[in-house]
């Protein structure tokens, strides 16, 4: 694949880029060249060329992985970490290889903290059953927020009935941003704070490093759900400092049935395995069993080897792109996209979360007049653009803000102001139908 030239610049002073650390970003995306690599948007719907607005849902694939992962079941594949032959051997390589990639990506100087899972919904619940069922207890504190995806909801409650952990929620404000005034109380006594790096329905981007601080100075594990994250953004593991971060293949241009759990290494030690049966195991008997080392220990049966495959030829994409540049291109975008819509229909449409692009991810939750998301949703359809419409997985959310639905627009790398025009234009053709 090759990338447009583009200039390097600084970072500006609260980017969130301006870490004395940080590389110098590339802020230009030839968005152009990009959406050629992307085959299914050549697709024609309903008569009309296809507007992806929904890859907070699910990324489409660029050719890069499509041919790569073609490339490893036409003359590669093999079961991993058993066979002696070449082809075996090759495929145990591009596996591994995988995994390393992946640990560069978000940073991890060791690739063995890096637990292939089938998404972050199961990365969540790797920690949920393994280390939170082997250290909470009555009355354990776990902490997490209102923002929250359903998959780091719905643990946390099993866990409170099965142990008796206590669950506490830092609320919202308006603006969905959190509410940190009374953080200390409420991280007083907590063993664990699970929190989302970014909102799957509002976009907020929770503070994470005070977040993260805050949570050991109490004496608690961090759990950061990056689904909406690590796609869009640099990220690396150990200047967010969290303990525990999980994100998914299929949302940042791998396939899908792959995820990823980063965990500091002596806590995968510690922790019982999730799953048992093969590959998990260095040996059984008839009284007991010994597991094999992290990671392994964490990838019972046959692995996602294609789709691990996969994912590393989508860090390469994204690598080629620079995540500075990703960044930059969906807060552009997203800031287009919220005055394009203020502009056009005022106070009919209300934009949920954040009003500003900062803090913000690439996704725009709205309402229109009283017409059903799901309704709206359809209207869109018919002139070719696709949006997310419904509760997204956060009923606690959606109770908050007092709606049952949102239709929801997330941006990625191959969307363009194009694109948003093309939302914006639609949502007016619902007049016609419900008045």
């Amino acid at each position: 694949m090759e990338v447009a030239a583009v200039t390097p610049v600084r970072p500006e002073p609260g980017t969130g880029h301006d870490h004395p650390l940080a590389p110098v970003v590339r802020r230009d995306l030839d968005v152009a060249r990009v959406k050629k690599d992307f085959p299914l948007l050549e697709r024609v719907v309903h008569g009309k060329r296809l507007v992806y607005l929904d890859s907070a849902s699910s990324s489409q694939k660029p050719l890069a992985v499509l041919d790569t992962m073609d490339r490893y079941y036409t003359t590669t594949h093999a079961n991993v970490h058993r066979g002696v032959y070449q082809i075996a051997q090759e495929a145990t390589e591009l596996y591994e290889s995988a995994r390393a990639k992946v640990a560069r990506f978000v940073g991890a100087g060791d690739p063995g903290e890096i637990v292939f899972t089938k998404n972050v919904t199961e990365a969540i619940n790797l920690v949920a059953y393994s280390w939170g069922r082997h250290n909470l207890g009555p009355g354990d504190v776990v902490v997490t927020s209102e923002l929250e995806h359903h998959a780091d909801f719905v643990p946390w409650l099993q866990l409170r009935e099965e142990k008796g952990a206590e669950l506490r929620i830092l609320r919202l404000r308006p603006d969905g941003t959190l509410d940190l005034d009374n953080l200390d109380q409420v991280l007083d006594g907590a063993k664990l704070l699970a929190i989302t790096a970014a909102s799957n329905v509002l976009g907020t981007l929770p503070p994470l490093r005070r977040l993260v601080d805050a949570a050991h100075d109490a004496g608690a594990l961090v759990l950061v759900d990056a689904a909406q994250y690590v796609p869009h953004q640099s990220a690396d593991v150990r200047q967010i400092g969290a303990d525990f971060l999980g994100f998914t293949g299929h949302k940042m241009l791998g396939p899908t049935g792959i995820g990823v759990l980063w965990a500091r290494r002596e806590l995968l030690e510690d922790m019982p395995p999730f799953l048992t049966g093969g590959e998990m195991i260095r040996d059984v008997r008839f009284d007991g069993f010994t597991t094999n080392d992290v990671p392994w220990k964490f990838e019972a049966g046959t692995p996602p080897i294609a789709e691990a495959v996969g994912l590393g030829a989508a860090v390469d994409y994204l690598e080629a792109l620079d995540m500075g540049a990703v960044r930059e291109h969906e807060r552009a975008l997203t800031a287009y996209a919220i005055e394009a819509l203020k502009a056009r229909y005022g106070s009919a449409l209300v934009v949920h979360g954040p009003p500003q692009p900062e803090p913000r991810a690439g996704i725009v939750s709205f309402t229109y007049k009283d017409v059903h998301a799901h309704d709206l949703s359809q209207v869109l359809d018919e002139a070719g653009v696709c949006v997310r419409a419904g509760h997204h997985c956060a009923k606690p959310l959606m109770r908050y803000l007092g709606v049952s639905a949102t239709a929801r627009a997330s941006f990625y790398i191959y969307n363009d102001e194009a694109d948003v025009d093309a939302l914006v234009d639609a949502i007016g053709q619902s007049d016609t139908l419900f008045g």
